[in-house]
């Protein structure tokens, strides 16, 4: 085994690029494992973990280019060095037919579109700040796609932001829809009456999603970034964006969306909703907090009954209506849960959950608990369930592939399949795996062939183990590009079990576990 690494000084390129370069090096034969990725800490601390530091990476800075290879054989190691500098110069020198005028800086950008009022952020996240800072000082609202921004500066931008009446989306804000307009991951959902505020961006996907396929439509979509609901950042942005969604005239209902916030953020949210008349249906997920009670607020316990909630009030409907409809469903899942168990050889009673949204992976433990109780994870939301080994699945365990122990030199489970396709086929190998649970989102910048690329491995889990029930659901719309519609009829035809909504693909295999006495 050979393993080699180089470094490009103060050679920046931003997170998608490097993600479409590891996504084409990684299809090269030999290739064992590979990294392309910024010098920053957080990024070597990764690599170390992943067994691909090496000496000489340890003096990079954060706009260093590290490229690591593992590989069968030095002409391997050579051959994949070469492409990487090709698909980079590419990066630098893209061809492009058209003669719009493509600025180099944010004052360039400026000049050229002075009615702009946000600007989207996607540099290294030690100059994103800075770039964020001039961008509110000329009164834009910011998002920021950039991670690795310190806590201190995210504070100080929105501390700022918020004496300006200015929203900062982020740092490290992956969805947002803004009048209309998806940024980032995000999906082409119906124009509508339904705001939302989400510290999630997978949350926020599933949420719009569903609104859309069930006919109601989105005003504004606001992340704020995860961190933002900590002690730290007090909830800054939550709270600024609750209140422009309540001063918002085109929206009617306003959905919040976000994990456990701390207890004084909890506080100040709640304190925001008793101000305003508009109906709120909240969900922080793993929690039904006392403190909203009083405020008015809809307290949900799924992404599903979240949205179906919103859409039944924005048509001036009765949502106990739309929520029994969920409970009839129960009966029709039980009866596919037992259909599915009663298929299963003695061995089979364990779940495996392969998720590309962290969001979905806690929503699918969480629905997990109920039926057959606490699961391994990577992630887990009990502590004494944390995998020794996040590669290696133990009884039920539910993985988060987006964590950064899997993403380091890779794109995101998102966009690139390979990862959890090759997991798929390993839990596909273990007699004990009953379920395979699996999470596809669409939308812009995901994955554009979801079914080409999992059906081949869908057949192949199938060879290996014929008993086996794969459940998924698809977060996304029949207008993402993908096609929503198509995505499921194709992976339908391969003998995938396709819900609604990962609310119900989660029940779904939580029932045939607890059939098969795997809790």
């Amino acid at each position: 085994m050979i393993l080699r690494g180089f470094i490009k000084t103060g050679e920046y390129f931003d997170s998608v690029s490097l993600m479409i370069v590891s996504k084409e090096i990684n299809k090269i034969e030999g290739i064992v494992d590979s990294a392309v990725i910024m010098g920053t800490k957080e990024n070597k601390s990764i690599l170390n973990t992943a067994g691909l530091l090496i000496n000489k990476f340890q003096e990079a800075g954060d706009t260093d280019l590290l490229i690591v290879i593992k590989a069968e054989t030095e002409n391997v190691v050579n051959k994949t060095f070469k492409k990487v500098d090709d698909l980079l110069e590419e990066m630098r020198n893209p061809v492009d037919q058209t003669t719009d005028f493509l600025p180099k800086s944010f004052e360039g950008a400026l000049k050229f579109l002075p009615e702009a009022n946000l600007s989207l952020i996607s540099v290294a996240g030690k100059y994103a700040a800075h770039e964020a800072r001039k961008a509110l000082e000329n009164g834009l609202h910011v998002m920021i796609f950039s991670d690795n921004v310190s806590i201190e500066d995210e504070i100080k931008l929105k501390k700022y932001a918020q004496k300006k009446n200015l929203l900062v989306m982020g740092p490290d804000c992956g969805t947002a829809i803004i009048n209309g307009i998806p940024l980032a991951f995000a999906n082409v959902v119906n124009r509508g009456d339904i705001g939302i505020v989400a510290a999630s961006g997978t949350g926020l996907q599933e949420v719009s999603s569903i609104i859309s396929n069930e006919g109601k439509g989105i005003s504004q979509a606001i992340g704020t970034g995860g961190r933002d609901v900590t002690k730290e950042v007090g909830g800054i942005m939550f709270v600024s964006a609750l209140r422009a969604l309540a001063e918002d005239k085109n929206t009617k209902i306003i959905i919040l969306v976000s994990k456990p916030p701390h207890e004084e953020v909890l506080r100040n949210i709640a304190d925001e909703i008793q101000k305003i008349t508009k109906r709120v249906v909240a969900l922080f997920i793993g929690i039904e907090p006392e403190i909203l009670k009083n405020t008015g607020a809809i307290n949900t316990r799924t992404l599903e009954q979240a949205a179906l909630i919103a859409v039944s009030l924005s048509k001036g409907e009765d949502y106990e209506t739309k929520l029994k409809t969920l409970e009839k469903r129960k009966e029709h899942i039980k009866k596919i849960a037992l259909y599915e168990a009663k298929r299963k050889i003695d061995k089979q009673k364990y779940v495996r959950g392969l998720f590309s949204g962290g969001t979905l992976c806690d929503e699918a433990q969480l629905i997990f608990k109920g039926l057959i109780g606490d699961v391994y994870s990577n992630t887990p939301l009990n502590p004494e369930f944390k995998l020794k080994d996040s590669w290696k699945s133990f009884k039920n365990s539910v993985i988060d592939l987006g964590e950064d122990e899997f993403t380091v030199g890779r794109p995101h489970p998102m966009i690139d399949f390979s990862l959890r396709n090759k997991r798929i086929l390993e839990e596909s190998k273990n007699p004990e795996v009953a379920v395979i649970l699996l999470d596809i989102v669409l939308g812009f910048g995901a994955n554009m062939k979801p079914a080409e690329e999992l059906i081949p491995i869908i057949r192949k889990a199938k060879e290996l183990s014929p008993n086996l029930s794969i459940i998924c659901s698809i977060t996304g719309t029949d207008k993402d590009p993908q096609n929503r519609k198509n995505v499921h009829h194709r992976l339908e035809k391969t003998g995938v079990i396709v819900m609604p909504s990962n609310a119900a693909a989660s029940e779904l295999a939580g029932k045939i576990i607890k059939h098969l006495g795997g809790n």
